[in-house]
């Protein structure tokens, strides 16, 4: 029986192959080696908001700056008129991993567009 040889086209989808495998290897061990183990940096912004009926959609975009995966990720969203709290609403993230963006709504009853401020806070999360 003899012996078959590889054609160029199959040495070549062997490097390419080799060379995908080694500089994703290569960017994991660098990845690993570089990050800190800084907690999850979480930063809030709202968006346009959005009558719907005899509410008010907010939408809410959440987005881990810091170095760490942070679990259920609560959000809280203050309405607040003359100094005072006039509505909140609050928003669960159950997954932020690092650097990552995710999006939802909170809703209201009074008009957020109305009030003099709105404050929104990452009221707590969990490592998992």
């Amino acid at each position: 029986m003899s012996k078959l040889e590889k054609n160029w086209l199959e040495w070549v989808i062997f490097a390419l192959g080799l060379l995908l495998v080694v500089s994703i290897l290569g960017y994991l061990i660098y990845d690993a080696t570089t990050s800190s183990e800084a907690p999850p940096n979480i930063e809030i912004q709202l968006g346009k908001i959005q009558p719907q009926g005899q509410n008010f959609l907010v939408p809410v975009i959440a987005t881990n700056k810091g170095e760490q995966t942070a679990e259920t990720v609560q959000i809280e969203v203050v309405l607040e008129k003359d100094g005072k709290e006039e509505e909140s609403a609050e928003l669960q993230i159950q997954f932020l991993p690092r650097g990552a963006k995710r999006s939802g709504w909170v809703t209201f009853e009074t008009d957020p567009r109305t009030v003099e401020k709105i404050k929104t806070r990452a009221v707590g999360f969990e490592k998992p």
